[in-house]
């Protein structure tokens, strides 16, 4: 079992639960969607001493709590996993990282992204437009696919842009990531 050093923000005690049974390591919860100051405040000092790896679930509120601690926190590193490996068996369960099976979990983190103010902007929304990302019917199914190859989540049309660029994606694994999409619409 491998041992993670940064400590991983996850949203509850289910998440934690999951997560000891893919890796060893600390884990921090967030208790839900609502983050206070102070919890803002204990995270940027683990940020300092140990780094932070934000994994929350691939929903709305996992989002709401990514973004606010990303601007809060700069330099956090997140994983990800893809909304269909948090489904729950049960039919009432939520969207979570909780459902993730030991070995998605254990991928997503040793496929991090590192948050970086973004200083040179590789993407705009003409690429988004070229690849059939953004202005297309399809163009939702599509960017989640984007997401879940490059292994960043799901993004609305405004936010992808953002996202790329924050997460310093590589212009050949987009442009590869793209081609697969391709692919696999002319096998459908």
């Amino acid at each position: 079992m491998i041992r993670v050093k940064e400590v991983i923000v996850v949203e509850g005690k289910d998440d934690t639960k999951q997560i000891l049974k893919a890796v060893d390591a600390d884990t921090y919860e967030t208790n839900g969607s609502a983050i206070s100051q102070a919890d803002l405040t204990k995270l940027a000092k683990l940020q300092k001493s140990r780094g932070l790896i934000v994994f929350t679930d691939p929903d709305f509120n996992g989002e709401r709590i990514r973004k606010i601690i990303s601007k809060a926190i700069p330099g956090v590193k997140h994983a990800f996993i893809k909304r269909k490996e948090g489904v729950p068996t049960e039919a009432h369960g939520s969207l979570g990282v909780e459902h993730a099976a030991p070995a998605v979990i254990e991928a997503s983190l040793k496929r991090l992204y590192t948050q970086a103010p973004v200083q040179q902007k590789n993407f705009d929304n003409r690429d988004l437009q070229q690849a059939g990302l953004i202005g297309q019917a399809d163009s939702r199914k599509r960017r989640e696919r984007l997401g879940q190859i490059l292994g960043i989540g799901y993004s609305n049309g405004k936010q992808l842009v953002h996202r790329l660029n924050m997460f310093q994606v590589d212009k050949n694994d987009f442009i590869k990531a793209v081609q697969q999409i391709n692919q696999e619409e002319k096998h459908e």
